[in-house]
């Protein structure tokens, strides 16, 4: 059975049981800042769960894409060393809003896995939480599974437990009953539960959530306002169990991708780790770029950008210098697009994404791998990397710490994590010393003439080198892993200047390589920055010196917009519109003008179908060079930041004409469209609008219509009245935590019946020792006072709260002969590092550490038995 089949009967059964198939959610949660990243199907009903929110079904399927690579959920530096774990995976789910329970969710799995899947009903074993009776008995009588394979499962020392789960330190929680898969004795491993449960033989393949509780911030359970059911079996681990194979590597769709790795890299062992890294980090690298996430170094952009560089370093590994990761999206649309469109709606952006960042990090990454060989040989035995060279991994060659760890790993060697920070701290304080523009990274440069420019026109050329220059000073050569500066005689790079940065390329003589990372002016010199790649070069060589052709395009597309966003400005704005800086990358522009307020939302809109008007206009870009007096003459505005001679560029596209020294697109509709990021002020009477263009326009322009198709269907809203619908919302949920604080302080007190159910009987005595947890002192008392009064007995309730442990007992009053509350509450202090003290009949005690609470809780309890 494919995975697509496996997938597709999955979703047909539920909805053959009644439930609304429901669209895989965004990985990026838009409606929940406690998560980087959409990690399981039920983020997108959490309101739902909470009974913040109605739609118009009760019974839901999905199958959500999920990714942990960042955050709490964090699967990353497992990929490549285990079977089962992935950067992104699909998880299967069905759910119940206040509908169906647990007796109608555990038939549903039973009936999906054996008869439409067709698991054999004796290689099914089921774990339910421990005090889970409910689920227990369904299992027992209701299905028929023998109880020696129904496995109650407790909570850890930590108070964890594998079987009561929940998505964050806050939300939705509840027990479960987890289903697992038994691929015989012939495997090492145990049943769950055992000591042997982390072997291999026993798989978990589905977990049902019965969600009963909202875990608020101080971790108190409050009751959902009906129960409810989330189920998640992970499609990946579904389909290794039904296609034989026992890594989730070995399935149909990784096995396609694998493939594709391989040819791309150029390996013939199929079974090789890089590969399975490969395979799987395309997956979360082009759902993620889908989804509106680029490269970046913060947030959810740097971890991208750490996926995509350790995919490249494991291709690398394979003997792939070249790049070669983004080749892959086209095999992945292909298996996966049926399911996911967008996969191939943007192919060719996640495409161009991926190969430019791709390309930043194969220019370093051969000679950071050197360093680090290098050092790691030098180690001598000793099995720790050196915090300066994990600093120069990370700050010269852009390696994430945790690639290097990567590396580390595999060799049985430990990072100086301790070192590493102070080198940081270090850099932090160079830089607030000094700019990035220092007189080291230059050097003077004594020309006949000046280097003659021309990129305008040619995009590569062969030239002769002038000069070479490393560390500040000229030298004769460069050699391989040198980081220097080349000084052409001619040249098609641009060098920075007006605010447009500088071009990236390559300057080759023969095998001989070296790494164009940034074109600066100095006089009459243009240097070209970088690093030798392979081979060496000297002065007079003959070179071809070629440019970034894409890189160069994008940068084009945002320098002609700027012109058609400052002519914009001043028709909508005023005449006082002045330029006061500007900067022009390839994924962006940012342009800065006078301007002494905010600029409204209909402005800024009006601004922006402005730009786009001349886009569309598709107006030819013409370029001509006149002495400067007849430029003035003619209108045209000067550039912030520029120097003039007598004879100076006129760039005329439609009604604008300025003075510009750049690079731009040949008809203004090759910009393809414009969109506002951002505006907002940077100094007094000065305005920043930062915005992009071509794809990345696109990108953003698709990222907002999905946040409003979704957000509309989640709130059962049309567009128009979204923000109606959310201002409601807000005022709803205004008022439901009111209620909520109301019924805060009688939480403890309504779960006194619960607890009361688990009282032992010891020598014709009632006694309850429970754990309560996060209750505060006040509640613990009087929940300790209501239990008392209903068992007549003797009651010790414990309590942890921000790491510090509360004790409470109550005793009725003719048991205070045989036992005194402030014996019994000492008892259980002593093991948290406490005391207390009080009357025969109510005692209280607090301790230090509340990790050992419910150890005290256990001592108490066995010296009550000794007592009574």
């Amino acid at each position: 059975m494919k995975t697509t089949e496996i997938r597709r009967k999955f979703l047909d059964f539920f909805i053959s049981k009644g439930h609304a198939e429901v669209t895989s959610s965004s990985l990026v949660p838009h409606n929940d800042p406690t998560l980087l990243f959409t990690n399981a199907g039920m983020n997108q009903f959490k309101d739902l769960f909470l009974g913040l929110e109605k739609r118009n079904y009760v019974r839901a399927t999905s199958s959500q894409r999920c990714v942990r690579a960042g955050g709490k959920h964090n699967d990353l530096e497992n990929v490549g060393f285990t079977a089962r774990h992935h950067t992104f995976f699909e998880m299967l789910g069905n759910f119940s809003f206040g509908d169906y329970f647990k007796k109608d969710a555990i038939e549903f799995a039973w009936e999906l896995l054996t008869s439409v899947y067709g698991f054999p009903a004796d290689k099914l074993t089921v774990t339910v939480f421990h005090t889970d009776d409910e689920a227990f008995n369904i299992w027992k009588d209701v299905i028929g599974v023998p109880e020696e394979r129904i496995i109650r499962i407790g909570v850890k020392e930590d108070g964890s437990s594998d079987n009561f789960w929940q998505m964050g330190d806050t939300g939705p929680c509840g027990p479960c009953s987890e289903i697992f898969y038994d691929h015989g004795d012939h495997i090492w491993g145990g049943p769950p539960g055992s000591a042997e449960e982390d072997g291999d033989r026993f798989i978990e393949v589905w977990n049902l959530v019965f969600m009963q509780f909202n875990r608020d911030e101080s971790g108190i359970l409050h009751p959902l306002p009906k129960p409810s059911v989330d189920t998640g079996m992970g499609l990946e681990r579904l389909s290794a169990v039904l296609q034989g194979v026992h890594s989730n590597y070995e399935i149909d769709l990784f096995q396609t991708l694998i493939k594709a790795a391989a040819k791309s890299t150029n390996t013939t062992d199929l079974e090789h780790n890089s590969l399975k890294v490969i395979s799987d980090h395309i997956r979360s690298v082009s759902f993620l770029i889908a989804d509106g996430v680029l490269p970046s170094n913060e947030g959810r952009g740097y971890v991208l950008r750490r996926i995509i560089r350790r995919a490249v370093r494991h291709g690398y590994k394979l003997g792939q210098k070249d790049i070669f990761f983004h080749t892959l999206v086209s095999t992945l649309a292909d298996v996966m697009g049926d399911a996911y469109p967008e996969l191939i709606e943007k192919k060719f952006h996640i495409q161009d994404a991926i190969r430019q960042e791709e390309i930043r990090f194969a220019e370093t990454l051969e000679h950071g791998l050197k360093l680090l060989e290098s050092d790691i040989k030098a180690l001598s035995g000793a099995k720790t990397i050196s915090g300066e060279t994990i600093f120069k991994l990370y700050d010269t060659y852009g390696f994430p710490v945790d690639l290097t760890n990567d590396i580390a790993r595999e060799q049985g060697l430990e990072l100086d994590m301790d070192g590493f920070e102070a080198c940081m701290e270090e850099q932090r304080a160079r830089a607030r010393a000094a700019n990035q523009f220092s007189a080291e990274k230059t050097v003077a440069v004594d020309l006949d003439k000046p280097v003659e420019f021309v990129g305008y026109t040619e995009n590569h050329l062969d030239t002769i080198i002038l000069e070479l220059a490393k560390d500040g000073e000229l030298v004769d050569a460069l050699s391989e892993g040198d980081q220097g500066i080349i000084v052409l005689e001619r040249t098609p790079f641009y060098a920075e200047s007006g605010g447009q940065v500088g071009d990236h390329g390559s300057i080759a003589n023969g095998d001989n390589l070296f790494i164009v990372e940034d074109t600066k002016k100095q006089g009459d010199a243009i240097l070209h920055f970088g690093h030798v790649s392979k081979g060496s070069f000297k002065k007079t060589n003959q070179v071809h010196a070629k440019i970034d052709e894409q890189y160069r395009d994008d940068i084009r597309k945002n320098h002609s917009a700027t012109h058609l966003l400052h002519k914009a400005l001043q028709e909508i704005l005023g005449s006082h519109i002045e330029q006061k800086g500007s900067l022009v990358t390839y994924n962006r522009l940012r342009f800065d003008f006078s301007h002494n307020a905010p600029i409204p939302l209909e402005v800024l809109q009006e601004i922006e179908s402005h730009v786009n008007k001349a886009i569309i206009a598709n107006n030819p870009v013409e370029i001509e060079v006149m002495p400067i007096d007849d430029a003035k003459a003619k209108g045209a505005m000067a550039l912030f930041g520029e120097k003039y001679g007598d004879e100076v560029r006129v760039v005329e596209m439609g009604d604008s004409l300025e003075l510009c020294g750049g690079t731009h697109v040949a008809r203004t509709g090759d910009i393809g469209q414009f969109r506002i990021i951002q505006e907002s002020g940077i100094a007094s009477g000065v305005r920043r609008i930062e915005a992009v263009t071509g794809l990345h326009a696109l990108s953003l322009v698709q990222g907002h219509v999905r946040l409003v198709v979704e957000l509309s269907e989640a709130l059962k809203s049309t567009p128009e009245q979204l923000v109606i619908k959310m201002h409601q919302m807000l005022n709803d949920l205004k008022a439901t935590d009111k209620a909520l604080q109301q019924a805060k302080s009688k939480l403890a007190l309504v779960a006194s019946d619960e607890i009361l159910a688990e009282a032992q009987e010891i020598n014709d005595t009632k006694v309850i020792v429970a754990l309560v947890p996060e209750v505060e002192t006040k509640l613990l008392r009087e929940l300790a006072d209501k239990l008392r009064s209903q068992s007549q007995g003797i009651v010790l309730l414990g309590s942890s709260v921000d790491g510090k442990a509360t004790l409470v007992a109550a005793i009725e009053k003719s048991l205070t002969n045989k036992v005194k509350a402030g014996d019994l509450v000492n008892v259980a202090a002593a093991i948290v590092g406490g005391k207390g003290g009080g009357r025969p009949d109510s005692a209280t005690a607090g301790g230090q550490d509340g990790s050992k609470i419910q150890e005290a809780l256990d001592t108490a309890k066995a010296w009550i038995q000794d007592k009574i």
